[in-house]
């Protein structure tokens, strides 16, 4: 499933479209009026779709675009002499105005690549030696800073993305850092 995160600078136009995504059978995991608001739930969620508008009190819409987790498409929705960007791949348009049912068809056409893009990638195929890593990092951060196993991989997770290395990489940089701290 696909995080959604709306983002309009005008409350009542944001509850509106998450309505109206919530109607056609999407979960949207945050509404937002401030473009830090935003920011902050995408870091939590670590990917998905914001649907937006091009300003919002505390920034713009290639300020945010600047900010989000690389993870996340943004599908804008503004007048047409606000775009002045198409070459960016992360950046769906949709003209003002917009008719309620092409807004939610375009969605769907994202939320649909996204899903073909992760199938084929496959799942990834790690070694012994990696799977080992893996784990000894996660032992080490249940260890030193009482965490579940569920939360020890969720953090390398984020770390990973983060930091835009694969998860054997990060536990690698775990490992070291936490035995040069320890010493």
């Amino acid at each position: 499933m696909t995080n959604l995160i709306v983002l309009f600078s005008r409350q009542d136009e944001a509850l509106g479209i998450r309505s109206l995504f919530v109607r056609n059978g999407y979960d949207v995991a945050s509404v937002c009026v401030l473009g830090s608001q935003a920011l902050l739930a995408a870091q939590e969620l670590e990917s998905g779709i914001i649907i937006c508008g091009h300003k919002y009190p505390d920034m713009i819409y290639t300020d945010l675009r600047d900010e989000l987790p690389a993870a996340f498409e943004m599908l804008l929705v503004a007048p047409a002499g606000i775009i002045t960007e198409k070459e960016d791949s992360n950046i769906v348009t949709v003209m003002m105005p917009v008719k309620a049912g092409e807004l939610v068809a375009t969605l769907g056409m994202m939320v649909s690549e996204r899903e073909n893009r992760r199938k084929k990638k496959g799942p990834v195929v790690r070694s012994d030696k990696e799977k080992a890593i893996i784990n000894e990092a996660k032992a080490l951060l249940m260890d030193r800073n009482n965490m579940t196993e569920s939360e020890a991989h969720r953090y390398m997770q984020k770390l990973s993305m983060g930091n835009g290395t694969g998860l054997t990489e990060t536990a690698q940089m775990i490992l070291t850092l936490m035995d040069e701290h320890w010493r």
